[in-house]
Parts: C-alpha cells; sequence; structure tokens
C-alpha cells in the first residue's frame, strides 16, 4: 500500500484541499492481489487504491466516458498477415496506463483510509490524474495514447479508430 501511494504521489495524481461547497466527495477501496509464479509461489503482493466509480454523477463527476476498442477483425487481420508473410509480431503492455489520464473534471475523493495526513485530516484529494475505477479514465488514456501515437507520424485508420498505420 505504501508503494502504491508513492508511486501516486510521484505522478502528481492529487492536491490536498478544503472541499468546496455543494461539492461531495468520492470514496476509494484498496483492492489486493497475491501475483504467484509458475510453480504457484508468491511472487508479489500488490495493493491497489480503486476510486468507487459508480457513485459518479454524470455532469459532474464525468461527461463522456466513450473509449474506442480495436476490432476484432482487425486484430484477426494482422494475425493473418504475421502467419502468412513469417513476420515477427509484438505485443507491449504499458504499465499503470490507466493512471496517467489528464482528469477534465473537478473529482475529489477521501484521502485513502489510513494514510491520511497528521494535521490534514479535514483536507480532501483534488484528483489531477486518473485513478482506477473512474468511469472516464479509458478514455482519458485513449487521449493520451492517441496523441502520442499521432506525434510520432502515425495515421489512424478510418475503419478503426484504434489502429495506427505508418
Amino acid at each position: 500500500m505504501q508503494e502504491e501511494l508513492e508511486a501516486l504521489d510521484r505522478n502528481k495524481t492529487w492536491d490536498l484541499v478544503t472541499l468546496p461547497r455543494g461539492r461531495k466527495t468520492i470514496s476509494n477501496k484498496w483492492v489486493y492481489k497475491i501475483k504467484r509464479d509458475d510453480n504457484n509461489q508468491v511472487e508479489q503482493y500488490r495493493a491497489r487504491l480503486v476510486m468507487k466509480g459508480y457513485a459518479q454523477k454524470e455532469g459532474i463527476d464525468f461527461n463522456k466516458i466513450f473509449s474506442p476498442v480495436v476490432r476484432l477483425n482487425v486484430v484477426r487481420v494482422v494475425l493473418a498477415l504475421c502467419a502468412v508473410f513469417d513476420l515477427h509480431l509484438e505485443q507491449q503492455d504499458a504499465k499503470m496506463a490507466f493512471l496517467h489520464g489528464d482528469l477534465e473534471e473537478e473529482i475529489y475523493m477521501l484521502q485513502p483510509e489510513g494514510f491520511g495526513e497528521t494535521g490534514k485530516e479535514n483536507l480532501v484529494c483534488r484528483l489531477k490524474k486518473s485513478l482506477y475505477g473512474l468511469k472516464q479514465v479509458p478514455r482519458c488514456w485513449y487521449k493520451i495514447f492517441d496523441s502520442y501515437i499521432m506525434s510520432h507520424g502515425y495515421n489512424r485508420l478510418s475503419a478503426d479508430p484504434c489502429t495506427y498505420f505508418k
């Protein structure tokens, strides 16, 4: 949990502020996972701070949540081309991708339970970056990824906005 909070702090995920009049906070919770190796031995204990996004109100905590997803037909075509032409295919995973999106909305969260800053217990977290569980997180990530990939000279396939070519 401490490692997760340190990572969120390095990412400048939130600022501690006084809750503005008329605004409500969204709660959070810790989600735990045990990562095991091939021999079923414990490899790592993980804790992730997750927002209770089901409490978000449209028009207040979020506006748009739609995020495009690659079409299965495109994946099939790419795999078929790799097989036919004996091409090398690689897959990458963007670690903690959803935590890098910049929020457009003002969202206030309670300080994580057990980790409130001493002397600042009455303050709340004003989110600057997205956190898992928020409804708009996939859209925030897509916007950052799209901007990055387009700035490197890629073009969007007209038939699928999640497929890029150069």
